[in-house]
């Protein structure tokens, strides 16, 4: 798996600069046709706005595709400084677009690429960080005196608890690291004295917090 950071999830953030509103949102993107989609969608989401500057960064390391466009701002205004500092976040498998509301004051060439940095750093700042991860989705079935153990359990290896559903036992629902599953099946039978194993569904990459 790669060992680069990526934004944990997406993320909105929103500056004014002379009466523009400078709206910037940030999201994990693990393929460029997933960015391009993120892409499309804001610009439908803001399609009234005067601009959508996106920009991304897919892989990470020294093994990157970038992207980015001024979308109608002067060149090298816009996109150029918006990547620059997603570059320098060390982020990878990121996509971020920069929607601008004119406010009727010109801000000059160097007072825009101002803007777009000043909007770009305060989302990337604020944005959590996640690795990609494979992850086994699990099912297992524990009576109800075992419960609360097994969410601390659950909690303790880093699995999600996706879904309890109650009946005459409790059928849990998670979803964990591959790498802490051995861990959590091995305790999960100590917990029951060897009656209760976790059945693995699917496996996926995830994006797991750091």
């Amino acid at each position: 798996m790669p060992d680069y950071l990526i934004p944990l999830s997406e993320i909105r953030r929103e500056i004014t600069v002379a009466n523009s509103r400078f709206i910037a949102t940030l999201a994990p993107a693990l393929s460029i046709d997933e960015a391009r989609a993120f892409m499309a969608r804001i610009r439908k989401e803001f399609a009234d706005a005067t601009h959508n500057v996106p920009v991304y960064i897919i892989g990470g390391g020294n093994t990157v595709t970038e992207y980015f466009s001024d979308d109608g701002e002067p060149s090298g205004t816009a996109g150029k400084p918006a990547l620059a500092v997603l570059r320098g976040s060390g982020l990878g498998d990121a996509v971020l677009v920069v929607t601008r509301y004119f406010g009727g004051t010109l801000l000059g060439t160097g007072g825009l690429v101002k803007a777009y940095t000043e909007s770009a750093q305060v989302v990337v700042k604020e944005v959590g960080r996640g690795r990609r991860v494979l992850a086994h989705a699990v099912m297992l079935a524990i009576p109800y005196n075992l419960l609360e153990r097994a969410r601390l359990l659950a909690a303790r290896l880093g699995a999600e608890i996706l879904g309890e559903d109650f009946a005459a036992d409790i059928t849990m629902t998670l979803q964990i690291p591959v790498d802490a599953f051995d861990a959590f099946q091995n305790e999960v039978r100590e917990l029951s004295a060897g009656k209760i194993r976790a059945e693995i569904i699917e496996t996926k990459e995830i994006i797991a917090p750091i």
